[in-house]
């Protein structure tokens, strides 16, 4: 028998994959296009911009806007950054063996001598560049917004006395 605890933990689960399948599609379309600009020969310092720092930068910003309402939004925050990145840096491995296997000669080749050191370094280590900055800036939003919600709540008890 399932209890409350069990379904509250899925539908959290459930909701921050929800929260992160947008996100997702996006940085799997970004990486390619990246890559793409940069065999058109786009210099990195153009496309820099173009990269998944900033969109998760980005998405952890529209979370904490997002959320600041649910009951367990810094939860909701982490998990689905636990979830979008490692999902959103698999595809720069996969650029990896290309580039390496055809020695095309972009970034993505650079680095690491094999496949596994690749999948390990922007799976891995990628996935933490993403996920620390990002719940440190989601927080930061969260706090605000929940302080902003907190101050307008005492504005109207006071305009209503």
């Amino acid at each position: 028998m399932k209890t409350e605890k069990d379904i509250n933990y899925k539908s959290i689960v459930l909701r921050a994959i929800g929260l992160a399948k947008t996100p997702i599609i996006i940085a799997l379309v970004l990486t390619p296009i990246r890559f793409s600009l940069e065999l058109v020969g786009l210099p990195e310092r153009a496309i820099f911009i173009i990269g998944l720092l900033w969109l998760t930068l980005g998405f952890a910003i529209y979370w904490g806007i997002k959320l600041y309402n649910e009951k367990h939004a810094y939860i909701l925050l982490l998990l689905s950054l636990l979830i979008y990145s490692p999902i959103s840096r698999f595809p720069v491995a996969v650029l990896w063996w290309i580039d390496t296997k055809w020695q095309i000669g972009t970034h993505y080749g650079l680095y690491f001598k094999n496949f596994g050191q690749a999948l390990l370094n922007q799976v891995g280590y990628g996935s933490l560049i993403q996920i620390i900055p990002g719940f440190i800036l989601g927080s930061i939003t969260l706090a605000i917004m929940i302080n902003r919600k907190g101050v307008i709540k005492k504005t109207n008890i006071l305009e209503n006395e």
